[in-house]
């Protein structure tokens, strides 16, 4: 695990891979939506140094103000803080996902689609539909997102809080199916697998094996990923090493 912290050059720099017994310090992470793939900042645009020239390097900006503001020092993108050019570098960081949400201090949702704008006739906020709507709620990655942090705040474009997964708990219930208990942290185990299995069967990934590997840590199973073996083999798998965990 490799996480993002500011340079003596107010640029941002990664730590070395902190494997084993190397201590991970405090940490913030975040949830988002992915851009293009040419607009999001890659684990080669950091190590290079020319990350600040991409739409994306906006993220790590507000990531990197939120957590000095919360007192953190450390964050992790997940854009950036893998080296996707190394499968085993991939598979680890996808298998440990989980925990690394899990783990962190402080879950930032950027939300790129909710504006905090008013209308001109009136004073009521047009956040609370857009946030509703929000496509950071139909991607496959986010329901871990979601339910392995303790603390999550959710963000507009403009960096302005919303709100966090306890004051918004009945909308973020009423659009993903979510039960509050579970919100508020109901261990996953006494859920049902199929209680689980239907609150991701709407979410959609870029790689159609990744709507299964995405739910690795909502059912505390890891796999070997094969990429091309498509999803419905994936599923297979998963489902298969999920029965065996459940016996």
């Amino acid at each position: 695990m490799r996480l993002i912290q500011p340079s003596e050059t107010c640029q941002f720099s990664l730590t070395k891979d902190l494997v084993g017994d190397d201590p991970i310090p405090p940490y913030a992470i975040l949830s988002h939506t992915w851009g293009s793939d040419d607009e999001e900042v890659t684990f080669e645009d950091i190590t290079k140094g020319i990350a600040d020239g991409k739409t994306g390097y906006e993220k790590i900006r507000f990531c990197g103000e939120q957590a000095r503001r919360d007192g953190l020092q450390y964050f992790w993108i997940d854009t950036c803080c893998i080296d996707r050019s190394s499968s085993t570098e991939l598979q680890e960081a996808i298998n440990s996902m989980f925990r690394w949400y899990r783990n962190a201090v402080k879950c930032y949702v950027y939300l790129s689609d909710v504006s905090t704008a008013k209308h001109t006739q009136s004073s009521e906020l047009l956040w609370e539909p857009a946030f509703k709507r929000s496509r950071w709620f139909t991607r496959g990655w986010t329901l871990q997102e979601l339910i392995a942090p303790e603390h999550v705040d959710f963000f507009a474009q403009d960096g302005t809080r919303l709100g966090n997964k306890s004051t918004l708990e009945t909308a973020i219930s009423n659009v993903t199916g979510i039960p509050l208990d579970v919100l508020r942290g109901r261990p996953l185990a006494d859920c049902t697998i199929e209680e689980r299995l239907v609150w991701a069967k709407e979410r959609t990934t870029k790689r159609e094996e990744d709507h299964v590997y995405s739910l690795f840590g909502i059912f505390d199973v890891t796999m070997p990923l094969v990429y091309g073996e498509g999803k419905a083999k994936a599923f297979r798998r998963f489902y298969e090493e999920i029965s065996r965990y459940s016996k």
